[in-house]
């Protein structure tokens, strides 16, 4: 393992790609700390411009912007009282208090503090954890790959909102424009209707930009919201004393370890790890009523926990090509495009380019804290881009990179009618989450059914033979009824709410 970093950090820590990576996280930050541009859409947006770029500063520059844009969400959660990413939803609980009674600077500095010690915590586990999986998932066949799938679409689906349907039909939806072009086992050509462009299917890239740039573009074109003014602040040091980084220790640790687990479960990701920390560090605290007053303890466990969600997500795609987030999905997607197949076998014919990733993440994880310790004005003054001025700019991008990658008008009305239906799917409350995995894992999803029923003979109840397989199924199973008894208990308590607290005499189905 020396060995690999030494070559990882000597192709990593050139001028080039140091320049490189901090360009990415400063960019990430940006997009991270401006309400309604996720870090995906920022991703989605960079990724056309890596196709010029090899392999290695390409994934230097995506990787330090998906790292600096996990951590950028701080700034507006605490000096605005507005979360720039999902993940940040938490950190206005006790941030912007902090903030608005004078202590802006110290929720500052303890938040870029604890999303390093986070994101770093995270790189650890990923860092040895990794190889062992991927010796691991070297002996799975086509089965187990089958079953950790639809175990994947099952995570996916049960944090899809309030209802379960919407997040299979999303989910499905996906898989279902995976299936245009030609058949990965056989190459028969299927749902063209005679329109050759279409013979080699959906590209990946259309899908992302459409999803994540133009759909927020459409939604963030959709509302006028006034310009809210950030609380002053002082930035001098981190903010915390030696005792009070003792206090948070157990905190410290305990957020760290529930980011990461998060971030390894396919289709989760920070959006729910910031929340499940801070409700663990509010469960174990002695003084659970201070919680929501301006404590650091609040701001501790969310910043830790979102950022190490990165590490976590990375997992699951190195190891076994299956995204844990957006972020993820779209490297992913980065890596194919550049004629890298994520999986087991990465490890052993591409260890170089292992752990010169490994590499870009912590050299990514301290730019980071740089730049946000001494770069905060300027951020916060790219917030203030007049939206009728960003947006159209986004727009004009989005379809001069469709078009560059091919050369052809197709992909930019692609990525317009992708944009469209998502932005529909939206307006309805479908959640976009599980329609970009399922058509991120639709591809795999098929091809290993398929493989698998031709290794069994066509046989499906030959898969409850292999015990990963049967496991994973079971778990499948497990979450879908769990799923659907919570969301039936809490349909009934909402109309026994409406009711004036008479109970519901019928269950309604999610």
């Amino acid at each position: 393992m020396l060995e690999g970093f030494s070559i990882g950090f000597s192709n990593a820590l050139t001028v080039q790609c140091v320049l490189i990576v901090f360009a990415g996280v400063a960019l990430g930050i940006i997009f991270g700390a401006t309400p309604g541009i996720s870090t995906s859409m920022g991703i989605a947006l960079l990724l056309p411009m890596t196709y010029n770029l090899k392999i290695i500063p390409s994934m230097g520059l995506l990787l330090g912007l998906y790292i600096g844009g996990v951590s950028g969400g701080l700034i507006t959660a605490i000096l605005l009282n507005i979360p720039g990413t999902p993940g940040s939803i938490a950190t206005t609980f006790d941030g912007h208090p902090m903030a608005r009674r004078g202590e802006a600077g110290k929720a500052l500095g303890i938040g870029i503090l604890y999303s390093f010690f986070g994101g770093m915590i995270s790189l650890l586990i990923l860092f040895t954890a990794s190889p062992l999986l991927a010796k691991i998932a070297l002996k799975f066949s086509a089965v187990e790959y089958f079953s950790i799938t639809l175990l994947s679409f099952a995570l996916i689906a049960s944090l899809s909102g309030k209802s379960l349907v919407k997040g299979m039909i999303s989910a499905i939806m996906g898989i279902v424009l995976t299936t245009v072009g030609m058949s990965p086992i056989d190459g028969a050509f299927r749902y063209t209707f005679g329109f050759h462009a279409l013979d080699g299917g959906l590209n990946l890239l259309p899908v992302l930009v459409g999803v994540y740039a133009v759909t927020e573009v459409l939604g963030i074109a959709e509302y006028d919201t006034p310009m809210v003014r950030p609380e002053k602040y002082k930035l001098k040091g981190f903010g915390v004393s030696l005792p009070e980084f003792k206090q948070q220790f157990v905190n410290l640790i305990r957020s760290a370890l529930i980011g990461t687990g998060i971030g390894i479960l396919p289709g989760v990701g920070a959006n729910i790890s910031n929340i499940l920390s801070y409700t663990a560090a509010k469960n174990q605290s002695k003084h659970p009523e201070k919680f929501g007053t301006g404590i650091i303890d609040g701001v501790v466990a969310s910043e830790t926990a979102n950022n190490a969600v990165s590490g976590g997500a990375l997992i699951p795609m190195l190891t076994m090509g299956i995204p844990g987030d957006a972020g993820t999905a779209l490297l992913l997607a980065a890596l194919t495009i550049q004629g890298i197949q994520p999986g087991p076998l990465l490890f052993t014919k591409n260890a170089d380019l292992i752990y010169t990733i490994f590499a870009f993440l912590i050299i990514a994880n301290v730019l980071m804290i740089f730049s946000e310790y001494y770069g905060m004005r300027i951020f916060l003054k790219m917030l203030q881009i007049p939206k009728h001025v960003l947006m159209p700019v986004i727009l004009v991008i989005c379809c001069v990179e469709a078009f560059s990658v091919n050369n052809r008008i197709f992909d930019v009305w692609s990525i317009l009618a992708i944009a469209l239906l998502a932005y529909g799917l939206s307006k309805f409350r479908y959640p976009l989450a599980p329609f970009v995995l399922g058509f991120v894992l639709g591809n795999m999803f098929e091809t290993n059914l398929r493989r698998a029923l031709m290794y069994t003979d066509g046989n499906f109840f030959a898969f409850f033979t292999y015990p990963i397989a049967t496991a994973g199924m079971l778990i499948f199973v497990a979450v879908i009824i769990f799923t659907v008894k919570k969301q039936i208990k809490a349909r009934n308590e909402e109309i026994k709410a409406a009711n004036g607290g008479k109970p519901c005499t019928t269950n309604i189905a999610p």
